[in-house]
């Protein structure tokens, strides 16, 4: 069976995992020759107008996530009317699969976790985006134990007016639902921090605080019910811990953390061995908006069993004055502890607490940013990671966020860019010179140079090595540097003229040039010496070529005929065709068999002279 490729270059390798309306892939980017996750819209919903449509809009909304703890989503297409979008493929396990397999955790390390969940649910909240489905099945942790929130499958901007639901209708998975989620009320980034607050209760009790037969049983639970305390399921939750996590469950979100940075940050503090800020408060159920559950209970009053931890208190009624006086003394005593939650978040019971603004580092280098917070009286803790918008050194990030309130002397972290992600560089030896440009440029890299080397194997423009190596891991940015053959080696002959022959033979021998030699008479040049070579002093000719060397044998010489007797006609052309030059005189003739011809000729016939000479001829003419 043919292996089926996405947009001509995602090529699907092994599937990984179902969701609620998309299959998920790995796949091979056969472009930048890498590993990546493919989500595809299963067939029944490609059809369905409304559910194309919020699958569009995860990917917006999602791809506009830049965050070191957010799966970063690549690209988004149609083939053959099926939608799928690409993202960052993430090589490791879900929090699901990790407390499946080793139960209850540490609650330092789901402090950590929790911690790195609130951090991208809060870049996403000042980005106008809620999730909507936080659950340990959304939360990836890769070998390295970072963090990677995923599937904003559900998420919308804050700020749509358009509702992509039908009116009553929920998302989201029921087991982390928030209380107006499970009612179809309107949701905010609260909700997720509610959602937060049950993934951080399973992660420490191994189990969520509502189960039910059905999801509408479990909606029922969140709206209605008071969870029980992580402690009372693991006695080894820590009171500050188990208060954090009850804040969060809070009916009412106005009782919660007001945003996942306030949640971070309470998450820190108890990492860090520090006094968090969460404190018990009432958990009423919430008003019921869809008229189809009863009528909820009013508010119960709760007393306190340990720091953090609430449970209902039941007064038996005696008589009426003493109801009067229960319901007065309640009433005083919500007073006195709506006094002292107002007096704690106003820093008045803490005379040390200073509360200051944060102030905005984002874009600052991390030397201004660490002046200006200091001056402000903060602490703080850099983090770096991969950024491919923000400089190297930059600040891309901050928590808590800008111009929240915060303890002078409290830690704020920032995250500075330790530039762009390195990229795999392509394997190009072997390549054409212009083959080898292009998947560079594919691959993201455009600072690339060719320099040229002389190769006796292969032909010009083959690219015989290059720096950085194939496959190896280089910045976006960073230089790559091509070396490409010229060709054979090419040398220059050298001038041996004039010399002797074994002298220019081993001249030419030195150079890499084998040689042959033929000889020529010459009338400039000394018998012995060379007259020229083939191919001539001074050309580029590929190194090992053969040589031949030209070598005089002096002047040509010739035996001169004897031309006495014949016509002048005649001697001359006997004499240009033995490649002698002729010269004419005249003299009286003795005789008339004299007369026309020759009677004389200098050089004497049969002697040798060099060819080309001059022989001279007398002839006879009427006395």
């Amino acid at each position: 069976m043919a292996t089926q490729v996405y947009s001509g270059r995602y090529e699907i390798v092994e599937h990984l995992a179902r969701g609620g309306m998309a299959e998920v892939y790995v796949a091979y980017d056969q472009l930048l020759d890498r590993r990546v996750a493919l989500k595809v819209l299963f067939p029944e919903f490609a059809a369905d107008r409304s559910f194309v449509e919020r699958f569009r809009r995860e990917a917006r909304s999602a791809a506009g996530l830049n965050h070191h703890n957010v799966v970063s989503v690549y690209d988004t297409g149609e083939e053959d009317g099926t939608y799928f979008i690409v993202m960052e493929y993430v090589e490791g396990r879900t929090l699901r699969d990790i407390i499946r397999s080793e139960g209850p955790l540490l609650p330092q390390r789901a402090a950590d976790i929790g911690a790195d969940i609130a951090a991208a649910l809060a870049f996403a909240h000042r980005h106008g985006v809620v999730h909507r489905d936080v659950k340990p099945g959304n939360v990836l942790i890769d070998r390295a134990g970072r963090v990677k929130v995923t599937d904003f499958g559900i998420a919308r901007a804050g700020d749509m007016q358009e509702n992509l639901t039908q009116t009553g209708a929920v998302m989201g998975t029921a087991t982390y639902f928030s209380p107006e989620q499970a009612q179809g009320g309107a949701i905010d980034p609260r909700s997720d921090v509610y959602s937060l607050g049950v993934v951080l209760y399973e992660m420490v009790t191994g189990r969520p605080p509502f189960s039910g037969d059905s999801p509408v049983a479990i909606a029922y639970q969140h709206v209605r019910e008071t969870p029980a305390p992580p402690s009372s399921v693991n006695p080894d939750v820590p009171p500050d811990f188990e208060a954090c996590v009850l804040k969060c469950l809070a009916k009412n979100p106005a009782n919660r953390y007001a945003s996942a940075d306030d949640l971070r940050a309470d998450l820190i503090r108890f990492g860090q061995g520090q006094r968090v800020r969460a404190e018990p408060v009432l958990v009423p159920p919430l008003p019921d908006a869809t008229a189809v559950t009863p009528a909820l209970d009013a508010t119960r009053v709760i007393s306190q069993t340990r720091a953090g931890t609430v449970l209902p208190e039941d007064t038996p009624a005696r008589s009426s004055t003493g109801r009067y006086v229960a319901l007065l003394l309640v009433l005083l005593g919500v007073l006195g502890l709506l006094l002292w939650l107002l007096g704690s978040q106003l820093g008045l019971f803490d005379k040390a607490a200073t509360r200051v603004t944060v102030p905005t580092v984002v874009s600052l280098t991390e030397d201004q940013a660490r002046n200006r917070l200091e001056a402000k009286g903060f602490k703080v803790k850099a983090q770096r990671a991969a950024n491919d918008t923000a400089p190297a050194g930059t600040v891309y990030d901050q928590s808590p966020a800008a111009e929240v309130k915060a303890d002078k002397g409290s830690e704020v972290t920032i995250f500075v860019s330790s530039g762009a992600a390195p990229l795999k560089v392509p394997d190009v030896v072997g390549q054409d010179v212009d083959a080898a440009r292009a998947a560079l440029g594919r691959a993201g890299f455009t600072h690339v140079s060719v320099t040229q080397r002389a190769d006796n194997t292969a032909p010009a423009g083959r690219v015989l090595d290059q720096d950085p190596k194939g496959n190896a891991e280089a910045a976006k940015d960073a230089p790559v540097t091509l070396i490409v053959s010229s060709g054979r080696d090419k040398v220059v002959v050298p001038d041996v003229r004039g010399r002797d022959l074994a002298d220019a033979a081993n001249l030419l021998g030195q150079s890499g040039f084998p040689s042959t030699t033929r000889n020529q008479a010459s009338d400039t040049v000394a018998a012995g010496k060379v007259i020229t070579t083939d191919p001539p002093a001074g050309q580029r000719v590929d190194r090992n070529s053969l040589v031949t060397i030209v070598v005089s044998t002096g002047s040509e010489t010739a035996a001169v005929p004897n031309v006495v007797g014949e016509s002048q006609a005649q001697a001359t052309a006997d004499l240009q065709r033995a490649g002698f030059g002729v010269d004419v005189k005249s003299k009286p003739a003795q005789n008339d068999s004299e007369i026309g011809n020759v009677v004389k000729q200098d050089p004497a016939p049969d002697t040798k002279a060099t060819k080309g000479s001059t022989v001279t001829i007398t002839v006879g003419s009427q006395p």
